[in-house]
C-alpha cells in the first residue's frame, strides 16, 4: 500500500511567496470551538476584524471580507462596479496581471493590455505614463477602470501605485482605479485612501499570515456608487448587503469562522509590531536577499531598483539551466519549497519569499539552503550569497533587536 505521508524531521520551510507560514499563534486562534456566527460572541468578533483591517488597508472606507481566495476578490470588484461590454484597460506585470485580464473577458468585458514588451514587461513595473497617454486619448471616455498589480507575486515587482492615481488624474479620467494587493498587503507599505484606490483587492495568505480562504475589497464611495448600476451578475459577491449586515458584525451568509479569530490575532501581531516596523523588517530582509542573489553571480528577476518588491525575490537562472530542476533538488535534500517561475518564466526563474513571519535566521537559513542546492544543481557561483546576506543583516541591524 501506497504511504502518502511525508513527516521529515524539523519542519518543512514553506519559502514561497505565499501562501506564507502560519504563526502558532495564528494556528492556535483558528483551532478555537467554532461559535454560532448568528450569536453576540461572533457579533464582536465581526466588528473588531472589520475596524482592524482597516488600519492595515489605511482606509476609513467599508472593506468587504469574502469567504474565498483572492481570486473571488478579483471577481467581485468587476463584478460591482462594471456591465457587460465595458472597457477596461489592464497593464501587464506578470502572471497574475494577466489571469485577472482573462478573468475580466471570461465576464464579458472588453479589455485591453498595456505594458512592455515580451519579458522586459515582467521586469519592470507599472509605466504609469502609459496609463496616462492611453486614458488622454480617451476623449469620450469609454474607459470604465484601469486595473494593475501592486505586488506582482509571479516576478517579485512592486509597482508605484500613487503614480497611477496622478496619471489618471493628470488625463483628467473618471476611471475607476483597481488594485490587486493580493501578495503586498500587510508586507509593502500601501495606502488604499491617500493613493486614491476605488477598489483594493487581497487575501488571507500572504502578508496576514492565514491560510487560504479569505480575502478583501476595500471600497471608496465612488465605487459604491458604481455599483448602484452595475449590471454584470452577482449574488454571493455583492457588497450592498454585505456592508449594510456588517454594520452590526454580520455577513448576509455563514462567513469563515475560524479563520475570522485567525484575521484578529494576526491583526494582533502586526499592530503590536507596527505596520511602519513590519514594513521595515520586509525590507530589510528583502535587501539581505538581494545581496546574496549579486553575490552568487545571479541576475535579479526585477531589473528596477525601484521596484524591488520586500515580498519575494525572483532569482534568475543562467542559460541552460532548468530552474524547476533546482528548486526540485532544494526540496528533495532539503525540505524546502520555493516558488516556481510562471507563464513566460516557466523554468527561467525561481522566487524566495520573505514575507509573514520572518526574520533573519528564516532568511539565512533558506539561503543556505538555495547556495547549497545550487551547487548541487551544477551553478557555477561567484561568491557565497550567504556571506554577503550575513554582512548586510549585521550592517543594518534590526532596531526591535538592538540592546545596550
Amino acid at each position: 500500500m501506497l504511504k502518502l505521508d511525508f513527516h521529515p524531521a524539523g519542519r518543512h520551510f514553506l519559502q514561497i511567496p505565499g501562501p506564507s507560514p502560519v504563526p502558532d499563534r495564528i494556528l492556535r486562534a483558528v483551532s478555537y470551538p467554532t461559535i454560532d456566527h448568528r450569536g453576540p460572541e461572533f457579533g464582536a468578533l465581526g466588528l473588531q476584524v472589520l475596524s482592524g483591517i482597516k488600519k492595515i488597508f489605511k482606509t476609513e472606507q467599508p472593506v468587504v471580507i469574502y469567504p474565498a481566495s483572492g481570486t473571488g476578490a478579483w471577481e467581485a470588484a468587476l463584478t460591482n462596479t462594471l456591465s457587460p461590454g465595458d472597457h477596461v484597460v489592464m497593464y501587464e506585470t506578470g502572471h497574475f496581471a494577466t489571469l485577472w485580464k482573462k478573468m475580466a473577458e471570461a465576464l464579458g468585458l472588453k479589455t485591453e493590455f498595456l505594458g512592455l514588451p515580451g519579458i522586459e514587461g515582467w521586469r519592470r513595473g507599472v509605466q504609469a505614463q502609459m496609463i496616462e497617454e492611453r486614458l488622454r486619448q480617451d476623449t469620450t471616455h469609454q474607459i470604465k477602470a484601469v486595473c494593475v498589480v501592486h505586488n506582482e507575486t509571479s516576478t517579485g515587482v512592486t509597482s508605484n501605485i500613487a503614480a497611477v492615481r496622478q496619471a489618471i488624474d493628470a488625463a483628467g479620467h473618471p476611471a475607476l482605479l483597481m488594485v490587486d494587493t493580493i501578495s503586498g498587503l500587510a508586507s509593502a507599505d500601501y495606502r488604499h485612501d491617500e493613493w486614491g484606490v476605488d477598489v483594493t483587492v487581497s487575501g488571507s495568505q500572504k502578508g496576514l499570515m492565514l491560510p487560504p480562504g479569505i480575502s478583501f475589497n476595500a471600497v471608496s464611495q465612488k465605487a459604491i456608487a458604481a455599483s448602484k448600476t452595475a449590471k454584470l451578475p452577482k449574488a454571493f459577491w455583492g457588497w450592498e448587503d454585505i456592508i449594510a449586515m456588517n454594520a452590526t458584525g454580520y455577513w448576509p451568509y455563514t462567513p469563515s469562522t475560524n479563520l475570522l479569530f485567525g484575521l484578529a490575532e494576526a491583526l494582533d501581531m502586526i499592530m503590536g509590531e507596527g505596520l511602519d516596523n513590519t514594513f521595515a523588517r520586509h525590507q530589510r530582509l528583502a535587501d539581505a536577499c538581494r545581496q546574496a542573489v549579486k553575490a552568487w553571480g545571479l541576475e535579479i528577476q526585477c531589473v528596477d531598483t525601484e521596484a524591488y518588491s520586500p515580498v519575494l525575490t525572483g532569482v534568475m537562472m543562467p542559460e541552460g539551466i532548468d530552474a524547476d530542476a533546482v528548486r526540485k533538488i532544494i526540496y528533495q535534500n532539503f525540505d524546502m519549497s520555493l516558488g516556481a517561475g510562471l507563464g513566460k518564466m516557466k523554468g527561467k526563474m525561481f522566487r524566495i519569499g520573505h514575507l509573514g513571519e520572518a526574520n533573519d535566521l528564516t532568511l539565512m537559513a533558506t539561503l543556505t539552503g538555495c547556495e547549497m542546492g545550487l551547487q548541487l544543481a551544477g551553478v557555477k557561483l561567484a561568491g557565497s550569497g550567504v556571506q554577503a546576506a550575513m554582512t548586510a543583516l549585521m550592517r543594518n541591524k534590526s532596531p526591535e533587536r538592538m540592546v545596550a
